[in-house]
């Protein structure tokens, strides 16, 4: 099996490791780089419980390969804020309480930031078709909907895309 060696940069650290060509972006990020919050679901890109962004644009993680990533930017769940400075879309989430299991919080709120981050949270049509690739089977999708609208008044660049 070919194998090669990528580096990318993951929530502001440069991380370098051989992989072999088939390995997806979302099991680089959990195996090699020990970020969790993008999770597995569908492996089809139905489901989008793997958003993260990639140089600032959301991308399902299960449908890239890592060596696609080589010499680029990641930002997981874990790069957008931490517990005692949340992103103000993480905070909309627990005000709103948006989330139930959990399982798809991660790339819904990576989806919801680059919503916003393109102007597209203006009402509640626009964002529940731009949330179509992004399954919840929990909470009804309204309380997501509501913590993203809740920021749509946020100017973009307001809107920061992490930490790192």
């Amino acid at each position: 099996m070919s194998r090669s060696i990528v580096t990318i940069t993951v929530n502001g650290i440069v991380h370098s490791h051989e992989v072999e060509a088939r390995t997806l972006l979302v099991h680089y990020l959990r195996e090699h780089c020990s970020q969790k919050g993008a999770h597995v679901g569908c492996d089809t890109t139905q489901c989008g419980c793997c958003t993260v962004h990639l140089d600032g644009r959301s991308v399902k993680s299960c449908t890239v390969l890592a060596v696609m990533a080589d010499g680029r930017e990641v930002t997981t769940i874990e790069g957008l804020g931490t517990a005692a400075h949340m992103h103000p879309l993480q905070e909309a989430f627990r005000e709103h309480h948006a989330l139930q299991c959990g399982y798809c919080t991660p790339g819904m709120v990576m989806q919801g930031v680059d919503i916003l981050r393109r102007g597209c949270a203006g009402d509640e049509a626009t964002i529940r078709h731009e949330l179509e690739g992004n399954l919840c089977r929990c909470t009804g999708y309204q309380n997501i909907v509501d913590a993203i609208h809740s920021c749509a008044d946020a100017v973009p660049s307001q809107i920061p895309i992490g930490e790192a």
